[in-house]
């Protein structure tokens, strides 16, 4: 059997974010980044530089500071995007461009308003221009799931021969079912006279539910890339989860002859870090990563597990990071303790000064609460980066709720420079609390998503406030922790605002209509 080497695509940052209201910022992305790096993942899509400046700077700042990984920009097969792209890794000590266009009967009559000999040519040229800026060019038929599988071997002999050394082969709309999207691995592969010159890849997403499952089925056929992502965030229901093919195929190694080049242990960092920036909470019965993945309640389990593990474990808690170093820091830890736990966490805050406020507020937790975790430090260094460059910040706060009478609060913010007071009556405290803030603010936003997470275990433990705003169809995250869950709500709801304060002009990458 042979033991090939399966390619790792991280796609977080760029298919990741487009969840609605997971949008990142350059920063949060160098962050999340740097820990895709340290897991040692192949390649990190960092963006779609031609969405938005922001974009486009994101992946140059990405390019410029990821050594170990290639740094991956997406772009349309059009001049432009492609341009674009080859500008923005221009700094990476590994690039790739990676280009599409769809080839499924529906999107190319509904959408694109093509035949198939104009698409293949587009897709031809796409690819030659791409060759100017890197060698490294990965081409994707959009929607391959439902394309015809005759022109799809048209296609993807064309690209090839025009220098195309990854193949992606995407079920887009999560379509397609294990066995015959397998089926459809393996016959591109027979049937294509060229296909020994690229490395078939594959994208899938999870309508139906079976992104992992399709993932995997396509390696089993000669698949030796597959683009997920941390947590399977993404679009509608998400992406096939990295930590979940990964861990499929370590733990299988009896059936899947590859290997991936991951360090494990790292997963369960990046899985907090991104959880942490995006807002997005891991569901406790998440395989691998989930709060529960690795408990056992019933006591036939438990007595199993304390005999011999393997009678109810298949993985060890600590190969994915689980129980690593978890339990670090206390009141009496000095500011060098402070600052190694962070580079053990894949955090490297870029100023003394920004240095000073994650620790006063780090020195501000560890007073309320005897023990601080990991899980911590991610949610304290992320809320104070959030707060660094906001134009409304939160100055003080008073509740008052009691039995048989209306909550109200005392709300003052820092708005440019000013500070403002406001009173509202809620429902409760929290409802209180964001009304007086409207009272400030006057923001016109409707509140869609309003979640809590503990950060940890008890009654001390932080709390996490996730908010989800939306304003004339741009949809925004924020979040608050504190061990304080109405203050923590009150930073959270101002993170959001102050995001819509500042609206990021986004292009959808398969929404955008080609040209």
């Amino acid at each position: 059997m042979t033991n090939d080497k399966l390619i790792v695509f991280d796609t977080t940052l760029r298919d990741g974010e487009q969840s609605p209201g997971a949008s990142m910022t350059k920063d949060e992305k160098v962050r999340i980044a740097k820990a895709l790096e340290k897991l040692r993942v192949d390649v990190i899509e960092a963006g779609f530089p031609i969405a938005s400046n922001g974009d486009f700077e994101a992946v140059q700042a990405v390019a410029k500071i990821i050594k170990d990984s290639t740094v991956c920009g997406l772009a349309r097969a059009l001049d432009k995007d492609i341009d674009r792209a080859g500008e923005a890794i221009t700094g990476a000590n590994s690039g790739r461009i990676h280009t599409f266009i769809a080839t499924s009967p529906i999107h190319m009559e509904m959408k694109l308003h093509k035949s198939q000999a104009q698409v293949l040519e587009q897709a031809v040229r796409a690819v030659k221009r791409a060759r100017q800026y890197t060698d490294n060019v990965e081409f994707s038929p959009e929607d391959a799931g439902r394309s015809e599988t005759d022109f799809l071997c048209r296609i993807i002999e064309a690209v090839i021969a025009a220098g195309a050394g990854t193949i992606n082969i995407p079920d887009t709309v999560g379509y397609t079912l294990p066995d015959r999207f397998g089926k459809l691995i393996a016959e591109l592969r027979e049937r294509i006279p060229n296909s020994d010159k690229a490395i078939f890849s594959v994208h899938c997403h999870n309508d139906l539910g079976l992104a992992v499952a399709n993932s995997l089925a396509a390696v089993m056929n000669g698949a030796r890339q597959v683009e997920c992502t941390i947590n399977g965030l993404g679009e509608r229901a998400g992406n096939a989860a990295l930590e979940e093919v990964v861990m499929a195929v370590r733990t299988r190694n009896d059936i899947f002859s590859c290997h991936t080049d991951l360090d494990t242990t790292q997963i369960m960092n990046c899985s907090r870090l991104v959880s942490n920036i995006t807002g997005f909470p891991v569901q406790p019965n998440k395989a691998i990563v989930g709060a529960n993945a690795f408990a056992h309640e019933a006591g036939i389990h438990q007595d199993g597990v304390l005999k011999h593990r393997e009678t109810y474990e298949i993985m060890k808690a600590e190969d994915v990071g689980w129980y690593a170093n978890r339990m670090v820091l206390g009141k009496h830890s000095g500011r060098n303790a402070f600052r190694e736990r962070l580079k053990a966490l894949s955090i490297e805050l870029e100023s003394e000064e920004t240095l000073n406020a994650a620790f006063a507020r780090f020195k501000e937790i560890a007073d309320k609460k005897h023990e601080i975790y990991d899980d911590d430090l991610q949610a304290l260094v992320s809320d104070t980066l959030s707060t660094e460059h906001e134009r409304v910040k939160l100055v003080a706060l008073k509740v008052c709720s009691e039995t048989g009478e209306t909550p109200h609060a005392n709300v003052t913010l820092n708005i440019d420079g000013m500070e403002n007071t406001a009173a509202a009556k809620g429902s409760g405290p929290v409802d209180a609390t964001f009304r007086a803030i409207e009272c400030l603010v006057d923001s016109e936003t409707n509140l869609l998503v309003y979640s809590v997470n503990n950060v940890t275990n008890g009654t001390d433990a932080q709390g996490e406030v996730g908010v989800r705003l939306e304003k004339n169809g741009q949809i925004v995250n924020g979040q608050g922790a504190d061990t304080d869950i109405v203050i923590a709500s009150a930073k959270a709801y101002l993170n959001a605002l102050n995001k819509i304060k500042t609206p990021i002009e986004r292009k959808h990458p398969q929404a955008a209509r080609q040209v």
